[in-house]
């Protein structure tokens, strides 16, 4: 059985037209990509690398790592996403492989291919994260950079990332998250490390609401990110 929500699929898929748009539902997205892309290259340095972008969707990161020099492959289960990815290719003249299929699936076709591999905003809408994880840590070379990027379990998380974000200030559609699917660090923590990711650095991701800016710091109690490297 495929680990995919189709719930969750079919959600991002009526939105998938819009993830170019900076103005839509996909805004955050557009406005943390540069924080993000910047703390996974100089974690592991992109260019030259083989990297894997996991719940690529629309290609937001995945385009941006290409623009690093890397060599990437994004892989997502909506047909949808992947063909606004692949449309949006020809705009921007970046060169990705997206395909359909599984992190599961590629595991078991293609072990320990990749320097890099990246899992962000992905682990809270499957149904069992750990085996993610678990793929994760089959897919990337002994040695190599896994990241992910989640949001905590906790009642401010469930306070600011779907009464604040999605209801209050609208950032994001309603219903996009499901507060039992939030995962708290030390859960994500235990999953990596029974599979060989034993966790480097675990930092936070914050919304100033005076300023409207995202930045990186040591607040893990809402959005977080995770950089594990591969047990060789």
């Amino acid at each position: 059985m495929i680990n995919a929500d189709p719930s969750e699929l079919d959600k991002f898929s009526q939105l998938a037209h819009r993830w170019w748009d900076p103005t839509s539902e996909f805004k955050p997205l557009h406005e943390i990509n540069p924080l993000r892309l910047e703390w996974i290259d100089r974690l592991a340095a992109l260019s030259g690398k083989k990297v894997l972008d996991i719940g690529c969707g629309g290609g937001i990161l995945a385009e941006a790592m290409a623009g690093k020099g890397a060599d990437v492959t994004g892989i997502d289960l909506s047909d949808k996403a992947l063909g606004v990815a692949r449309l949006h290719l020809l705009e921007s003249g970046c060169k990705v492989d997206y395909r359909k299929t599984s992190a599961e699936e590629l595991a078991d076709a293609e072990a320990g291919t990749f320097d890099v591999v990246t899992c962000m905003e992905m682990l809270e809408h499957v149904p069992d994260p750990s085996s993610v994880v678990a793929a994760c840590a089959a897919l990337v070379k002994p040695g190599g950079h896994v990241f992910f990027s989640t949001i905590n379990r906790n009642p401010k998380a469930y306070l600011f990332a779907v009464i604040g974000a999605e209801y209050v200030l609208k950032m994001l559609p309603k219903g996009t998250h499901e507060y039992a699917k939030f995962i708290k660090p030390s859960d994500l923590s235990r999953w990596a490390v029974s599979v060989g990711l034993p966790p480097d650095e675990l930092i936070g991701m914050s919304y100033n609401l005076l300023t409207q800016r995202y930045s990186l710091g040591a607040d893990t109690s809402v959005n977080y990110l995770m950089h594990t490297v591969r047990v060789a």
